[in-house]
């Protein structure tokens, strides 16, 4: 009875997912992760008044793809936004899947209930997004309050804010996976970083030399990038169901692989 029970309860994959984002909801009181939680809305916070508003006053006008002229700060905020969902995704999805992983041994006991790898993975995906979605909504409405867009296009920016968390969400588990020690988080923060400053967010990508420009756009934050810098400005137009498309591919390959290996490295 308990056997076909449990199988029944793995057939489930929502139910056993929630359960994972439950524990993770129940864990995260403690005023300590709060504190953390906002540090992370704040940082792009003052890229975005230190670069977008500050700098931008020197530089003028940029270009759009459809030859329109927005501020600096126009340009900027949206690459902030799609930035400040990727922080907040890979905050989760690596250094705090990894600690679980590999030192809490929290997935042990996890696994070692009905719950399946695909469901801990998804269960923690979704747990990141809502980190990654409170960073996108009160980001949306510090730029409606600065009239950096209006509320209508923020709120069709901010589902693609949340499909940039998706997407680096599922990058990051799958990443975690592969880390050997805490020494590789310098790698991955390189990484991040040079994403950050590299994928259209303070330079239209048309502004670098073409082996670089090709570069940029194989990233995935360049993707995120344009996908909600073009709806937050209304600039519409059939490049962003590809960049949705590339961003939803990401999001479930790396679920993908990250239930892979947490199934090799803790059922085998």
């Amino acid at each position: 009875m308990v056997t076909t029970a449990m199988y029944r309860r793995m057939g489930r994959p929502a139910q056993g997912a929630l359960s994972v984002t439950g524990r993770n909801l129940a864990a995260a009181r403690h005023v300590a992760y709060w504190i953390v939680l906002l540090s992370g809305f704040f940082e792009p916070l003052l890229y975005l008044l230190s670069i977008g508003v500050g700098v931008g006053r020197l530089i003028g006008d940029v270009p759009l793809t459809d030859g329109r002229l927005v501020s600096y700060a126009q340009f900027v905020a949206p690459a902030t936004l799609a930035a400040s969902a990727m922080t907040g995704a890979l905050a989760e999805t690596i250094m705090n899947f990894y600690g679980k992983l590999k030192f809490m041994k929290l997935y042990d006991a996890t696994l070692a209930t009905p719950v399946t790898p695909l469901q801990l993975a998804g269960g923690e995906l979704l747990w990141a997004m809502l980190r990654g979605s409170f960073y996108s909504a009160a980001f949306l409405a510090v730029m409606v309050a600065l009239h950096l867009t209006s509320a209508a296009w923020a709120l069709a920016a901010f589902p693609a804010a949340v499909l940039v968390g998706f997407a680096f969400g599922g990058l990051g588990m799958a990443l975690s996976t592969l880390l050997r020690s805490w020494q590789d988080f310098d790698y991955v923060n390189v990484g991040q970083f040079a994403l950050f400053l590299f994928s259209g967010t303070f330079a239209p990508p048309g502004d670098y030399p073409l082996a670089a420009r090709l570069l940029i756009e194989l990233t995935p934050l360049y993707h995120g990038v344009e996908l909600v810098r073009g709806l937050c400005l209304g600039a519409l137009g059939w490049p962003l169901v590809w960049h949705a498309g590339y961003l939803a591919a990401l999001t479930v390959g790396g679920l993908w692989l990250a239930s892979r290996r947490l199934g090799r490295l803790l059922l085998s």
